[in-house]
């Protein structure tokens, strides 16, 4: 029995030296090994253990935005002075300059806008705009004194036109005065307490007679929507 565990000694030195070699080569891997000593992308991505490598050990421009996964970086994270204007901003800046430039076209159209207040307006068939309302093409086909046709054109929500402003629509193309006609203004009777109404040729003659006599006359009737 001596001489069997003298012979199998050598074979179980050796193991035991094997063993040895092989643990302090382990240890000697892991206390040796660094970042390193490790080759470019000798390590693939999913070697590496999550939260492992902070973001400061990363190349700017190292990681695309296609590699990110959706909603792993948020607007906290972003430094927002480095994005350039986004297209529509472009746009949105000037949003105010284009809303004042149309508002000052539109009151530069006002004159001859179609519109009271952001209501159509228009003058009804028989009449003609002019002077900023709408005046009968027309004279009465009856005669009558001053007041009632001060009382007619008021029933047609109108008033009988000015003086100055009837002899200025007798010159216009296609107006014709009946006549003199009558004007709404007044005026005083030479040498008397008496008022006379002020009327208008045809010619564009101002001239005025008793509000007790008969004459055509023309409404002006505001713009109606």
């Amino acid at each position: 029995m001596g001489k069997g565990l003298r012979r199998q000694a050598p074979a179980l030195v050796i193991a035991g030296l094997a063993l040895v070699v092989a643990l302090s080569g382990t240890v000697y891997a892991a206390g040796k090994i660094s970042g390193r000593t490790i080759k470019v992308k000798s390590l693939p991505g999913n070697r590496l253990a999550v939260g492992s490598v902070p973001g400061n050990r990363l190349k700017p421009g190292a990681l695309k935005g296609s590699q990110l996964a959706p909603g792993s970086i948020t607007g906290i994270q972003i430094d927002a002075s480095t994005l350039g204007q986004v297209p529509s901003a472009v746009h949105a800046d000037t949003a105010d300059s284009a809303h004042d430039a149309e508002t000052a076209l539109n009151s530069a159209n006002a004159v001859n806008a179609k519109t009271v207040n952001g209501y159509e307006a228009g003058c009804k068939a028989g009449t003609r705009a002019f002077a900023g309302a709408c005046w009968q093409q027309n004279a009465s086909g009856t005669a009558l004194n001053a007041p009632a046709a001060a009382a007619a054109c008021a029933a047609q929500g109108g008033e009988l036109p000015d003086a100055l402003s009837l002899a200025a629509f007798s010159q216009q193309a296609g107006v014709i005065l009946a006549g003199e006609e009558w004007s709404g203004d007044l005026t005083n009777v030479s040498g008397s307490d008496l008022y006379a109404v002020i009327t208008v040729s045809p010619s564009a003659v101002v001239n005025s007679a008793l509000s007790t006599t008969t004459k055509k006359f023309r409404c002006v009737i505001p713009l109606v929507g």
